[in-house]
């Protein structure tokens, strides 16, 4: 499901969701989030989408967070409220659970419900000019479990607890010394750099990159050992035909030619 402030774009094998209202930043209202739900489910059915790539339609905003209309609307009572955050959650969840890597390209403002997007995702490659804060303490709000979990697990206990006491705002190179973002390029060449670090994904084994993921997901979630399914996903991976091109390539001295998606 695409809608005039979320759609998505897919070039070859990698798929894009842009973040369509500039004039708002891209400030998230509810039907946003229920359409990035709807977006994911529809990546991992497709086979051909190796890579999902989260932006702002322009250079402005990523996302600023919560569009702040609804605070007076469907955000104003308990009911409206558990609504909107059950969206943001399985929203949220999609892209953590999503089996394929998912990129956040930032520029500029990248708050609140933004950065819980960024958070959630494998990478965030930032442009010089992002901006970085989440701010639930200067509403009156508690962030979830999830997005809490995500922010404690790229930057540590103590700096999580500074980010989310102060709802202050960290400029891309703080967020890069602190874990928080991965990359930072140059404005002029953010877009180029993300798209090559995709391309680079997509050529390799996507039934290894999609085990790693799942993997290092349950790494985080607190598994130290073997459990039957990763066991058995690792024995799996001997009898797909991209190991044995691997091997043949290795063997060749060439490039492989995976074919599995």
């Amino acid at each position: 499901m695409s809608t005039q402030y979320v759609y998505m774009e897919k070039n070859k094998d990698v798929a894009t969701v842009y973040f369509n209202r500039p004039e708002k930043r891209n400030g998230l209202n509810y039907e946003m989030w229920v359409a990035i739900a709807e977006l994911m489910d529809e990546c991992e059915q497709d086979k051909a989408v190796k890579v999902v790539v989260f932006r702002g339609v322009d250079e402005t905003a990523f996302s600023a967070g919560a569009d702040i209309s609804e605070f007076k609307t469907l955000r104003y009572t308990a009911v409206g409220a558990d609504k909107y955050n059950r969206a943001t959650l399985i929203a949220e969840e999609k892209i953590m659970r999503l089996s394929k890597p998912t990129i956040a390209m930032i520029q500029g403002f990248c708050v609140g419900g933004g950065c819980e997007i960024a958070v959630a995702c494998d990478f965030r490659f930032s442009d010089p000019n992002g901006k970085f804060g989440i701010t639930p303490a200067k509403l009156g709000l508690v962030y979830n479990l999830p997005g809490t979990k995500n922010v404690v697990d790229l930057v540590g206990p103590a700096k999580a607890k500074d980010i989310l006491y102060t709802g202050r705002l960290l400029e891309a190179e703080e967020a890069f010394r602190i874990g928080l973002i991965d990359r930072i390029y140059p404005a002029e060449e953010i877009v180029e750099k993300t798209y090559e670090y995709a391309a680079l994904i997509c050529k390799n084994a996507q039934f290894a990159v999609r085990g790693s993921k799942y993997i290092i997901g349950k790494v985080l979630e607190g598994e130290t050992e073997d459990t039957p399914e990763i066991a058995k996903l690792v024995l799996d991976s001997f009898e797909t035909e991209d190991y044995r091109e691997g091997v043949a390539a290795f063997l060749e001295k060439r490039r492989p030619a995976f074919k599995y998606s």
